[in-house]
């Protein structure tokens, strides 16, 4: 008997455990890769015991503390030697080719241009353990195909489509300077530095570089501000964490100190900002669950299909723009923010009151009458976005059924964002809803004459 209640006294607790905490993980640290990035990392300095990868269930690969951390405890310490800046493309085999090079590169084309040549050299390389634990491919939209594409917002699809556009620019007007490389090549150029190796190069270096300040090179045109810090790139984002993180002169090394602390055998995560989830997808590619951040934009051209029955509305549209007043247009689960209300609220009055447009912008209230205007409009537009995502959440569903892998990933990312985009709409229309305690008939009208000259 007393056998039988220790066997179910653990397996309570492990119930209770796996409620708490239910993100399970696995340790990666005896696997070969890691094992080769390890030992390439304590060759060149870092001695660091504190941390481990592990696979988790809900973030994928991560680090994960072997002990409590207390707060304000130094969590990393990477020595600038196990760091990989634009010192050590300059002072490689790729130096005397970038130093002659005319116009002057970019640190970002460096960098990824020898990220390029070095996965290229394979195990000959000596950044090989690290290369060789950097993703082979990436979410970001610089991946996406014109399907995955289509079922974005349209601000951040027009957004993702630029960056799409900036890398394939990127490739295609550098094709001189690659050329040159051709003696260190042991393969012909064109088929080494192709758009999709730079493409993975250029994305290995947006989504897991680090802010590290640099003294301007003679031999580099532009800010460098970037360096690829491997292991530490490991750190998964979480918008509740507080760290503090950036190079110490004195140490010489890349540190991040966390201010909270971290429980034994948890996750270490760190903040790359307050992002929303938007921001994150175009910039790394992947969308936190629970932002608290997280927004929907509304977009000039939604804004003009709203107002469209408006005579004036073009001329409405200019001076929004001239006061800077048709960017950062958000609604959140919370109900329609400040700047969007106040442009609706200049919307909703005739060109007779054109003086009283600018003292709109600064705060002055409109009737009762341009006030019930403005939050039905902020209702349409939200009751549209809504749509919209109903409609892609639908066409998303329909592609995965279809679709291999790296697409489905892609299309899982885009799901994600769709669905906390529905979360937020539906709340903001019940705030909207309440605004305007008004039957649910007149939800659906349009302004009245009145709101047009």
């Amino acid at each position: 008997m007393g056998g039988c209640g220790r066997r179910v006294g653990r397996a309570a607790r492990k119930r209770r455990q796996k409620l708490l905490n239910p993100a399970q993980s696995v340790s990666l640290c005896h696997q070969p890769l890691y094992v080769r990035l390890m030992k390439f990392l304590h060759q060149r300095g870092f001695t660091s015991t504190l941390l481990q990868p592990n696979h988790f269930t809900d973030t994928g690969r991560g680090l994960q503390v072997k002990r409590t951390v207390k707060p304000d405890e130094l969590l990393i310490s990477l020595p600038e030697s196990c760091l990989l800046t634009t010192t050590t493309v300059l002072d490689s085999y790729l130096g005397p080719y970038i130093k002659r090079w005319k116009p002057r590169l970019s640190p970002l084309l460096a960098l990824c241009v020898f990220l390029v040549c070095e996965r290229h050299s394979g195990e000959a390389s000596d950044w090989f353990p690290y290369i060789e634990a950097l993703p082979t491919t990436y979410t970001c939209p610089a991946y996406f195909p014109d399907e995955v594409m289509a079922v974005l917002p349209i601000g951040v699809q027009r957004r993702a489509l630029e960056q799409r556009e900036a890398v394939l620019e990127l490739h295609a007007s550098n094709q001189d300077f690659f050329r040159s490389l051709q003696p260190i090549l042991s393969q012909p150029v064109e088929e080494v530095l192709t758009y999709e190796a730079l493409r993975w190069a250029w994305c290995s270096v947006n989504t897991r570089s680090v802010f590290m300040s640099r003294p301007s090179s003679h031999f580099l045109s532009g800010q460098d501000v970037c360096a690829l810090a491997p292991f530490l790139d490991l750190l998964n984002h979480r918008p509740d964490i507080k760290v503090s993180a950036s190079f110490n002169d004195v140490s010489g090394c890349y540190e991040i100190r966390t201010i909270s602390g971290i429980q034994r055998f948890q996750q270490a995560f760190i903040n790359y900002g307050s992002h929303d989830n938007q921001r994150l997808l175009l910039e790394y590619g992947f969308v936190a669950p629970g932002n608290p951040h997280s927004v929907v934009y509304v977009d000039t051209g939604l804004l003009c299909e709203v107002m469209r029955g408006d005579r004036s509305l073009e001329q409405k549209i200019k001076f929004l723009k001239e006061n800077n007043f048709l960017h950062n247009l958000t609604v959140s689960s919370e109900g329609p923010s400040w700047r969007l209300m106040t442009a609706l609220r200049v919307l909703a009055l005739p060109q007779t009151l054109y003086p009283q447009w600018k003292a709109v912008l600064l705060g002055q209230v409109v009737c009762e009458e341009r006030e019930r205007q403005s939050v039905q409009a902020a209702w349409t537009l939200c009751h549209t976005l809504l749509q919209d995502t109903h409609t892609a959440l639908d066409k998303i569903s329909q592609l995965l059924q279809q679709c291999d892998e790296p697409i489905r990933e892609q299309l899982n990312v885009v799901k994600s964002l769709r669905q906390e985009e529905r979360c937020i709409l539906g709340g903001c229309l019940e705030v909207l809803q309440g605004m305007r305690g008004q039957p649910e008939h007149l939800l659906s009208c349009q302004p009245d004459d009145s709101a047009v000259s």
